[in-house]
């Protein structure tokens, strides 16, 4: 009499292998676009510190953003540029323009979500060049949760500066919504105090035929964070992601940037540059470029460069690139980290350039080509003497 059995027959005591143990529900994610999203905190696992998005982060200095109670009540906001096509407001987290850009992908950007309760609200409907400037230096040093949203209605042309400084344990999302035939630049330039703490998550969504700027400056704060994520969902749709970052002793600056060509015939540039002076300075550029199936015609490029400037620094740069699509117009990627040139070096030294000045050239020359895509020569004659005080106060 036969017995029927599903055991796993085995030979010798061995058994059938196991290929990896994945089963229905253990499906390792397989491209950059399915990472789970959700706007509630308590949907993501708790951060440990050796996940992928985190062991690079100092976690257990920003724990406080990732799973604590935080402040999201409107913040004090100095504001310039509101008129009547440029209008700046605080919504509830119900306005149907939250959530319009992006969701989430790890749980402080949940907590912080999920904590706020008054978005900051920007709408942009002028053709002609509108200005608006964000200045942010009363958040204090409780921890506090923020939301922005930022709409460029069709065929505007805008140009907004979200600048942090002060003292600050923030945490905080970003959504921009760029609509079709509209033009936008989104500056966020992080000046905070020494021992300030920032995470953030930037959502971007680009119309067809539309243009969107996103630059991120980070200077200042003890623990700096900013992950862009850029959707270029429309046909024709251009995204040009560029950085800027100072790094001195014990600093940690940190940019995960996700930028997804979705549509086609888009094109995107990414171009992260930076510095490194004083013992534990430590940057961390993590760069991510999916084209995916119907992007046709997509031409896209990603790079990042780091220079060393002193002993006792450490930079990671992680470039990535997935292609679903054959028919593309070229795409790339490229990372170089180093010290000076002492060609440039000798170069300027033989026409009687002292060294010291010789090095600040360097660095200032090296860091300019971000500075010059800032399109607004105030703002870039400030930025170009704050990259000098970053460079006398380092050494």
């Amino acid at each position: 009499m036969s017995i029927a059995t599903t055991q796993t027959p085995e030979q010798h005591g061995a058994r059938a292998h196991s290929d990896g143990g994945w089963g229905a529900t253990t499906v390792p994610v397989q491209t950059r676009s399915e990472r789970f999203t959700s706007t509630r905190h308590e949907d993501f696992a708790p951060v440990l510190g050796v996940e992928i998005d985190w062991k690079l982060t100092p976690v257990a200095q920003v724990k406080t953003l990732i799973d604590d109670a935080l402040d999201g009540s409107a913040y004090e906001l100095t504001d310039q540029g509101s008129s009547a096509e440029a209008t700046i407001e605080w919504v509830g987290m119900d306005d149907a323009r939250v959530g319009s850009a992006g969701t989430p992908e790890d749980r402080a950007a949940a907590n912080a979500w999920s904590s706020t309760e008054k978005a900051l609200a920007v709408t942009l409907s002028g053709e002609e060049r509108l200005a608006v400037g964000l200045d942010r230096s009363g958040f204090g040093s409780h921890p506090r949760a923020a939301h922005t949203v930022i709409t460029a209605k069709p065929h505007s042309n805008g140009h907004v500066v979200l600048r942090s400084s002060g003292p600050g344990v923030l945490a905080e999302n970003v959504e921009i919504v760029v609509e079709d035939g509209a033009r936008l630049t989104v500056i966020s330039l992080q000046e905070w105090d020494d021992d300030a703490l920032h995470l953030a998550s930037h959502f971007a969504r680009v119309g067809r035929d539309a243009s969107l700027t996103h630059i991120v400056v980070s200077l200042g704060g003890a623990v700096v964070r900013v992950n862009p994520s850029v959707h270029l969902s429309g046909e024709g749709a251009n995204g040009d992601l560029y950085g800027l970052y100072f790094a001195d002793a014990g600093q940690h600056l940190e940019q995960r940037v996700y930028l997804h060509h979705e549509a086609a015939h888009t094109v995107g540039r990414v171009n992260y540059k930076g510095a490194l002076q004083g013992d534990g300075a430590r940057t961390v550029w993590v760069g991510d470029v999916l084209i995916g199936r119907d992007a046709t015609g997509t031409d896209s490029y990603e790079q990042n460069r780091n220079l060393v400037l002193s002993e006792g620094t450490r930079a990671d740069s992680i470039p990535n690139l997935e292609i679903e699509t054959g028919d593309i117009l070229g795409a790339g990627h490229a990372s170089a980290t180093g010290r000076f040139d002492d060609e440039q070096l000798f170069y300027l030294q033989a026409r009687g350039i002292a060294e010291s000045e010789a090095r600040r050239l360097v660095v200032v020359g090296f860091l300019n080509e971000i500075v010059q895509k800032v399109d607004d020569a105030e703002l870039e004659s400030y930025l170009a003497r704050r990259i000098l005080d970053e460079l006398e106060g380092a050494a």
